[in-house]
């Protein structure tokens, strides 16, 4: 089993940025596709991006596209999430999650298509 710890948050002015990091313990990190998701009060969790175990795949949700790159360092157990061009609209707790399983857009998108998830990081965007 994996564990992961989400950090890198805090206050962002709109237009500022933000990197995120999980750091990944337990069983290889290499092995695991990996997402990050975001939770708005009274909102439900939101697909953000997702990235395949090799790195080679990675998908966005177009909320974010173009504003958001997600990446991962392997031989470090990491994985990023650089947010630039930041929004009140982004703010929100942040997690990650590592997911076993063949990644194709719809399993990379959906919480369910993630068996192990982080404790979430507050990312707070003021306009």
């Amino acid at each position: 089993q994996v564990q992961l710890v989400e950090s890198g948050g805090g206050l962002a002015q709109a237009g500022g940025s933000l990197r995120l990091s999980c750091a990944a313990s337990g069983r290889t990190f290499s092995r695991y596709n990996m997402g990050w998701f975001r939770q708005a009060p009274g909102k439900e969790r939101e697909f953000v991006a997702a990235i395949s175990w090799s790195g080679g795949s990675t998908y966005y949700a177009d909320s974010v596209k173009g504003r958001f790159t997600i990446s991962r360092d392997n031989a470090k157990n990491t994985l990023y999430l650089q947010m630039n061009s930041l929004k009140p609209e982004d703010t929100a707790v942040y997690y990650c999650a590592a997911a076993l399983r063949g990644m194709t857009v719809g399993i990379a998108t959906a919480t369910g298509g993630y068996d192990h998830w982080g404790q979430g990081t507050q990312v707070t965007v003021s306009s």
